[in-house]
């Protein structure tokens, strides 16, 4: 199953990396200066109206989820524009929040083109939104037409409170016997780990390394530097539930 790409926006960026354009779904970020596993937007598939638009305005309509249950509660935010790395929405923003299926209606939209839909991660300030194309460049586009509901693929949520062990933040390691830990993240079936040189010209040898466990045993030769190590969880069904924060640094001697 080839899941959406949706990122969180915040203090930093990060990408959950998937397809092609599909619905949001799953990682967090803040406004301001912009991810959650999942994954982005799609067009409009049809559905069962929940509310008939108002005559000369359309409706978006769609269902939050986490581990691939309702999110009760949580808003949702349709924004005229959009910035990644700044204010987040702009320009005109309509909201809803979903009730207890995780479902929601955005009403009395004016027809036209909205540049991204976000969800907030529960109570905190992170969001998720979708992205289009293979790089994640640019964030999904919402097309609103007039007397008519724009059906959104469910927004899969994630969360960015997944803790790593070892090695820690700003610490200094041996390749040799190195063991990567974190701690198990509930409703977990697996992990998938990552580790980035700060060097460009260093190809590091795992990058989304499935793991069932909680440990890894590095095996493969890593060249001396310093590396950012990260962690994500993901249910039996592949959808993302949480990341480990993107700024663990350790360095190999």
């Amino acid at each position: 199953m080839t899941k959406p790409k949706s990122l969180h926006y915040g203090k930093s960026l990060t990408v959950a990396a998937l397809s092609v354009l599909v619905a949001i779904a799953t990682m967090s970020c803040k406004p301001g200066s912009k991810s959650s596993n999942s994954d982005a937007a799609r067009r409009d598939e049809g559905g069962v109206e929940k509310v008939k638009p108002a005559a000369g305005t359309g409706n978006v309509q769609g269902k939050v989820l986490f581990n691939s249950k309702p999110a009760e509660n949580i808003e949702v935010k349709l924004c005229e524009k959009f910035s990644r790395y700044l204010s987040g929405c702009g320009g005109q923003i309509l909201t809803a929040r979903t009730d207890k299926d995780g479902e929601y209606v955005i009403t009395n939209v004016p027809p036209k083109t909205y540049e991204a839909l976000t969800a907030r991660v529960f109570d905190t300030d992170s969001y998720v939104f979708a992205t289009t194309g293979l790089a994640g460049i640019s964030s999904a586009k919402y097309d609103v037409v007039a007397d008519k509901t724009f059906f959104v693929t469910p927004i899969h949520l994630f969360k960015s409170d997944l803790k790593t062990l070892s090695p820690k933040a700003g610490s200094k390691v041996s390749a040799d016997g190195l063991e990567l830990k974190w701690e198990a993240y509930p409703d977990a079936a697996y992990y998938k780990f990552s580790t980035y040189a700060d060097d460009s010209s260093v190809t590091s040898p795992y990058i989304n390394e499935r793991v069932e466990g909680t440990s890894f045993g590095v095996s493969k030769p890593m060249p001396k530097g310093t590396y950012r190590f990260q962690v994500t969880a993901y249910n039996k069904e592949d959808w993302k539930l949480a990341e480990s924060s993107s700024d663990v640094k350790f360095t190999v001697q």
